[in-house]
C-alpha cells in the first residue's frame, strides 16, 4: 500500500492541523515602547504593536497582559483607583484585574476613534483623541465629546491639576476650568501653530514637550509660557515626569535630561542608556523608567546610570530569520540576536554593528550576511560573533530587503537600486539590472538550478544566467507588487498585497489562488501552503481552495520564519519571535518507485543509496524543509553515494523521478 507524499515544513505542519500551537519565545527583547504606568506594585508598559506588557518585580521580568485587547497598538495607560485604563487605537480598554483581562469600553466614541492620551480629575476621566476631547464620569461606561472652544484637531496630551485640565493640540495648549465644559487657549509666549507631544503638572507649575521647539513652563498655571531649553540637544520632547525638585524630559534622539532648576538648565543622564530614542517616562519611588524603540531602560539612582530591564518584553521587529548549525539568527530592527536552545534564551550579535535595522539574513556554513536598512550588506566567517560591511560597489546608504546565496554568488535585492550580485563572497558588488528596472524596489528571490526569479513591485522577473539579462514573466498577475516568491518543484508561487498567485511554466503565465491580503512571506510543497501575511499566519492543504488560520499570531504580520531542527520560528512585525514544534511529527513518504534503502541514515558525511530496480535517467533531488532544491543528480544504476558537502546537520527531503515519471520520497538526516 502506498504511503501517502507528506514532504517538507508545510506538509508537517499540516499533520497538526487546527491543534497546532504558536508559543513565544523568550525574545529576542525590547522593542518599541509607547508609555509607561504605574499601579501600586505594578508597572505597566504600552507597545506599538505586541500590546501591554506587565512587571511585578519592578521591571526585572515582564509578561504580556493582553486578554481581551483587540488592537495592540497602545499609547496611554492610566490607573484610576485601582482601575487601568489603556488607549489604543480602537478605543479606550479597562482591566480591574491588574491587566489578567480588558474589556472595551467604547460607548459614546464615534467609528476609528485613536486615543493618545488618558488622564484623570477626581472621579473623571479625560480622553485625548483624534476627535479632541472626550469625558467619562461612570469609570469609562460610557464617554462625551467635551470640545467647546477646542480647534478641530487631534489631542495628544491630557494633563490636570486642582485648578485646571490642559489639552495639547496641533495649535497650542487649551485650558478648561469647568472640567471640559468649555475650553480657551492658553497659549500666551509660545509661537503659532506649536504642536505639543506632552503636558505634565505639578501644582500650578505646568511644562510642556513640543515637537521641534523643546520644553515651554508656565509658573502661573498656563497663563503665559517661557521657553526652557538651555541643555537640551534634542528639542523633540516626548515625555516628561516630575520626581520632588527633579523634572525629567524624554527626547527624541538625545536620551534622557534633568533639571532641578524648573528648566533653567537641564542635564544629559544617558550613561548606560543605549537607545536614545526615549518615548516615555515613569517614576516609582526611588525608580525610574525609561521606554526607548529598544526596550525599557531602568535608574535607581535618579538617572545617574541606565540598565536594560527588558526580560520577557518581547516586543522586538523581527524582519529576517535564519538557521546556521543549531542555532538561529534573528534579525531585528535593533540589530542581530542568536539563540542555542530553541528560544528559551537570546544573545546579542552585534559586535561590529552601529544601530543596524536588519532587513535579511543569508547562511552558508559558518559566513552569515544581513542586508540592512541604509547600511548596505554586513557580513560574519564566524556564525555571527563579529560583523564587518562589505559594500564595495553598492550605492551609499542602500537598503537591503533580501538576500540569496546560489553556489559562489550572492545575490542581493535592494529598495531602489535593483539587484546586486557578488562572485567573490561579498567583498565586491555589481549591479545585474539588465532588463530590471534600475531603480526597482526588490523583496525576494527564489532560485531552481539556473533559473533566478525575483520579486519586485515592478512584478516577477526570471534570469537563466545568474542575474546577467532578465525577462518580465507577468503574465495574468493581475498585482505587480511581489513581497514573497517560493519554489516547489516546477511550481512557483507569488505572495502580492491581494493574494498569492501560480505558476507552472516557469513563470510564463499566473494564476490567482488566494485572495488573502498582503501575503509577505510564503511557503508551499505540494497542494499545501504556509502564507505569511499582515493578519498572522495562514495554512491551505488544497491549494488555496480554503484557508485555515493559525492561533496566536491572528494579529501579527509575518515577514520571516526558518525550520531549525524540529522546530519552525516565525518572525513577526513587533512581536518578537514565536516558536512551532515539529516533535513528534512523522513524516510519510510516498513509494512508487520501489524500495529504497539509505543506509546509515542518519549519517554524518556520506550515505549509501540503494534502489531495489534498476534506475534508467531518474533525477534526484535533495530539498531543504522549505523547499529549496539543494542538489540535483542525473542518476542510472542501482546504487550510488550521496556526499553531504555543505549541507548543514538537520532533516531534507530526497524526492526521485524516473524516466516514466513514477515518484518516490524519503527523508534523510544529517547529524
Amino acid at each position: 500500500m502506498k504511503k501517502i507524499f507528506f514532504a517538507i515544513l508545510i506538509q508537517l505542519l499540516l499533520v497538526l492541523g487546527a491543534n497546532a500551537q504558536l508559543i513565544q519565545t523568550n525574545g529576542p527583547c525590547g522593542g518599541d515602547i509607547n508609555c509607561i504606568a504605574v499601579s501600586g506594585g505594578n508597572v505597566f508598559a504600552g507597545t506599538s504593536f505586541a500590546g501591554i506588557f506587565l512587571s511585578t518585580n519592578n521591571g526585572v521580568s515582564w509578561t504580556t497582559v493582553n486578554s481581551g485587547l483587540n488592537n495592540f497598538c497602545v499609547n496611554s495607560i492610566v490607573d484610576v483607583g485601582g482601575s487601568v485604563f489603556a488607549g489604543t487605537n480602537t478605543g479606550v480598554f479597562l482591566s480591574t484585574n491588574s491587566g489578567n483581562s480588558w474589556i472595551a469600553t467604547n460607548t459614546g466614541f464615534p467609528i476609528n476613534i485613536l486615543v493618545y492620551s488618558l488622564a484623570k480629575n477626581g472621579s473623571n476621566i479625560f480622553a485625548g483623541t483624534n476627535y479632541g476631547v472626550y469625558l467619562s464620569t461612570n469609570n469609562g461606561n460610557s464617554w462625551v465629546a467635551v470640545n467647546n472652544g477646542l480647534p478641530s484637531s487631534s489631542v495628544t496630551s491630557i494633563s490636570c491639576n486642582t485648578y485646571a485640565i490642559f489639552a495639547a493640540t496641533s495649535f497650542g495648549v487649551y485650558k478648561s476650568t469647568n472640567s471640559g465644559t468649555s475650553w480657551a487657549a492658553s497659549n500666551t509666549g509660545m509661537p503659532t501653530f506649536l504642536t505639543i507631544r506632552t503636558l505634565n503638572s505639578n501644582g500650578i507649575y505646568m511644562y510642556a514637550g513640543t515637537f521641534g521647539h523643546g520644553v515651554y513652563y508656565s509658573s502661573n498655571g498656563g497663563s503665559s509660557w517661557t521657553a526652557v531649553n538651555n541643555g537640551l540637544s534634542s528639542l523633540d520632547v516626548y515625555s516628561l515626569a516630575f520626581s520632588g525638585s527633579n523634572i525629567f524630559a524624554a527626547t527624541n534622539g538625545g536620551g534622557v535630561f534633568m533639571t532641578a532648576n524648573n528648566g533653567t538648565t537641564w542635564t544629559a543622564l544617558n550613561t548606560g542608556l543605549t537607545n536614545t530614542y526615549v518615548h516615555s517616562i515613569a517614576i516609582s519611588g526611588s525608580s525610574i523608567f525609561s521606554g526607548t524603540n529598544d526596550g525599557i531602560f531602568l535608574s535607581t539612582n535618579s538617572g545617574g546610570n541606565w540598565a536594560a530591564a527588558d526580560s520577557g518584553l518581547t516586543n522586538s521587529i523581527v524582519s529576517s530569520l535564519a538557521s546556521s548549525g543549531n542555532s538561529v539568527i534573528a534579525g531585528t530592527s535593533t540589530g542581530l540576536f542568536l539563540t542555542f536552545n530553541n528560544g528559551n534564551s537570546w544573545s546579542s550579535l552585534n559586535t561590529g554593528l552601529l544601530n543596524c535595522e536588519v532587513l535579511s539574513l543569508a547562511s552558508n556554513g559558518s559566513y552569515v550576511y544581513a542586508g540592512t536598512k541604509n547600511d548596505g550588506v554586513l557580513m560574519s566567517a564566524n556564525y555571527g560573533s563579529t560583523w564587518f560591511q562589505i559594500n564595495a560597489g553598492l550605492p551609499s546608504n542602500i537598503s537591503i530587503k533580501t538576500l540569496a546565496i546560489n553556489g559562489n554568488n550572492i545575490f542581493a535585492g535592494t529598495l531602489g537600486a535593483g539587484v546586486y550580485l557578488s562572485t567573490n563572497s561579498g567583498f565586491n558588488w555589481t549591479a545585474a539590472n539588465i532588463g530590471l528596472l534600475s531603480t526597482a524596489q526588490v523583496y525576494a528571490f527564489a532560485i531552481s538550478g539556473n533559473s533566478i526569479y525575483v520579486g519586485t513591485s515592478d512584478g516577477v522577473y526570471l534570469s537563466s544566467n545568474n542575474g546577467g539579462l532578465w525577462t518580465s514573466v507577468n503574465t495574468g498577475l493581475t498585482n505587480l507588487n511581489v513581497g514573497s516568491l517560493a519554489i516547489s518543484g516546477s511550481t512557483i508561487f507569488a505572495g502580492t498585497q491581494s493574494g498569492i498567485f501560480i505558476s507552472t511554466n516557469n513563470g510564463s503565465s499566473w494564476t490567482g489562488l488566494a485572495p488573502i491580503s498582503s501575503v509577505i512571506s510564503i511557503a508551499v510543497s505540494g497542494n499545501n501552503i504556509f502564507a505569511g501575511s499582515f493578519s498572522g499566519l495562514y495554512l491551505s492543504t488544497n491549494l488555496g481552495t480554503t484557508w485555515t488560520q493559525l492561533s496566536g499570531l491572528s494579529m501579527s504580520s509575518i515577514p520571516s520564519f526558518v525550520i531549525s531542527g524540529s522546530n519552525v520560528f516565525v518572525g513577526t512585525y513587533g512581536n518578537a519571535v514565536w516558536i512551532y514544534s515539529l516533535t513528534g511529527v512523522g513524516i510519510e513518504e510516498k513509494d512508487e518507485i520501489g524500495d529504497i534503502n539509505i543506509y546509515p541514515n542518519p549519517f554524518t558525511s556520506q550515505t549509501n543509496i540503494n534502489f531495489s530496480e534498476y534506475q534508467n535517467n531518474s533525477t534526484i533531488k535533495i530539498l531543504d524543509l522549505q523547499g529549496k532544491v539543494i542538489k540535483s543528480i542525473n542518476f542510472s544504476g542501482k546504487e550510488f553515494e550521496l556526499d553531504k558537502d555543505a549541507m548543514q546537520a538537520g532533516m531534507y527531503l530526497m524526492q526521485v523521478t524516473d524516466d516514466k515519471q513514477n515518484f518516490t520520497s524519503k527523508k534523510i538526516l544529517i547529524q
